[in-house]
């Protein structure tokens, strides 16, 4: 059986050869760290997410597949592992701003308010479809402008508008739904994580 180079360094690597695991590193280390630089825009957070990336290789080396690409599987984490970081930036985001000021007079503590604060917005993210979700993480999250996403989605920027528009009202419906919590909205809003 014929094998491209990255197959034969992953057959290397299921085998534990690290010399194949650092020539994987060497030869994808700069273009994930470029690639998840965009999405984080910090140099810093985005080098330790390419970090991780290749500890996941790494302790997952036995669990790889020699006939894929190990080049799409590392592009897939680190992307996973940046949206990831960025979810976690704005769950943090809405726990420090007015949302906990609006609510701290109720019986419940900080620490159940905040996470049912964001449970609910999660649980109002997931109910989307996967399109306006996508297209919610794209726009809100990863702050791509309308052409970005839409061209990386391959839809027309009055789609990826229409997308955008229906996933908020979803989630504003979603959070108005659930008495007590609307004030996630409130924040959302003064934070421009939900604006139209």
């Amino acid at each position: 059986m014929i094998y491209t180079i990255n197959q034969e360094l992953t057959r290397r690597l299921q085998n534990d050869d690290i010399a194949a695991f650092n020539a994987l590193y060497w030869k994808y280390h700069s273009a994930i760290y470029f690639n998840v630089l965009k999405l984080i825009r910090d140099a810093v957070i985005a080098e330790d997410i390419v970090q991780e990336v290749f500890l996941t290789l790494w302790e997952k080396r036995h669990n790889l597949d020699a006939g894929q690409d190990i080049s799409g599987w590392l592009f897939v984490v680190s992307h996973n592992k940046s949206i990831n970081h960025l979810k976690h930036s704005l769950k943090e985001s809405l726990a420090q701003t007015k949302i906990y000021q609006a609510v701290k007079d109720t019986t419940d503590t900080r620490e159940e308010l905040t996470n049912a604060r964001v449970n609910i917005l999660d649980k109002a993210i997931e109910q989307l479809s996967p399109q306006k979700r996508r297209v919610f993480e794209l726009c809100k999250l990863e702050r791509k402008t309308y052409d970005e996403a839409a061209e990386e989605l391959q839809l027309s920027k009055h789609t990826v508008k229409e997308y955008l528009s229906g996933a908020v009202i979803s989630i504003k419906e979603y959070i108005h739904q659930h008495p007590g919590y609307s004030t996630i909205l409130i924040g959302a809003l003064t934070l421009g994580y939900l604006r139209l």
